[in-house]
């Protein structure tokens, strides 16, 4: 049974593109995450780790109080990677992460809800919860699905299954294009750009009403 803002469609067409290549931004940025999105709105990509403080300070602290107030303007994507590296022998894929192997299924958990949760102010606010203590990922999803009321199944079975660590690897082949290349984490882009990275991290609302434009509706939002 589907609950608030999950989805239970197949999604695997996701992953790669017709040719067979990996196609980074198409998975990254599912039909999900687009699910909302207008032309003209502002698009912040957070580079992040679940099990790093600085990470959950912005997303805590900043980002979601942000897109409570701008949500029509902007439009959010995830990307919990962060430092980490890909393996890949004898075609098992791995992964090393920062702060150990409890951050790595972390990170499949977040991209799995990132990936599976359609509504973005419920993403968000998954993701945040789950980030405020992730130190035992399974346990932090199943206490942020029942906070929020959302269905774990989906979830668990992406974690469970290849999807999961497919969507990781993806993630971290975008997180790796990166230029320049990341250096702290969480390093956010906004429209692709990494300039005034202090400021982002300090105030996103001012950075996002700069790079929203005049229009009337970016007026409203930035002038309460």
């Amino acid at each position: 049974m589907n609950m608030r803002g999950v989805s239970s469609r197949n999604l695997s067409h996701n992953i790669f593109a017709v040719d067979g290549s990996c196609d980074i931004w198409a998975l990254l940025v599912s039909k999900s995450q687009l699910h909302d999105r207008a032309a003209s709105k502002v698009v912040v990509t957070v580079y992040y780790e679940a099990l790093c403080p600085d990470s959950k300070y912005f997303l805590a602290k900043q980002l979601l109080p942000t897109f409570k107030i701008a949500k029509s303007i902007m439009e959010v994507k995830l990307a919990p990677y962060g430092k980490a590296k890909t393996k890949q022998y004898n075609g098992k894929i791995t992964f090393d992460c920062q702060h150990g192997p409890t951050e790595c299924q972390a990170n499949i958990y977040h991209a799995c809800a990132a990936e599976m949760i359609e509504d973005p102010l419920l993403r968000l606010e998954v993701a945040t919860c789950m980030i405020m203590d992730n130190r035992l990922p399974e346990e932090a999803m199943y206490k942020c699905a029942k906070q929020f009321n959302f269905d774990v199944t989906i979830i668990q079975n992406c974690f469970e299954s290849n999807r999961g660590v497919d969507l990781l690897k993806v993630i971290g082949e975008a997180t790796h294009l990166l230029r320049p290349p990341v250096t702290f984490i969480p390093t956010i882009t906004i429209d692709g750009s990494q300039g005034r990275q202090e400021s982002i991290l300090k105030d996103l609302f001012s950075e996002i009403c700069k790079a929203a434009g005049d229009s009337e509706e970016v007026k409203d939002v930035c002038q309460n």
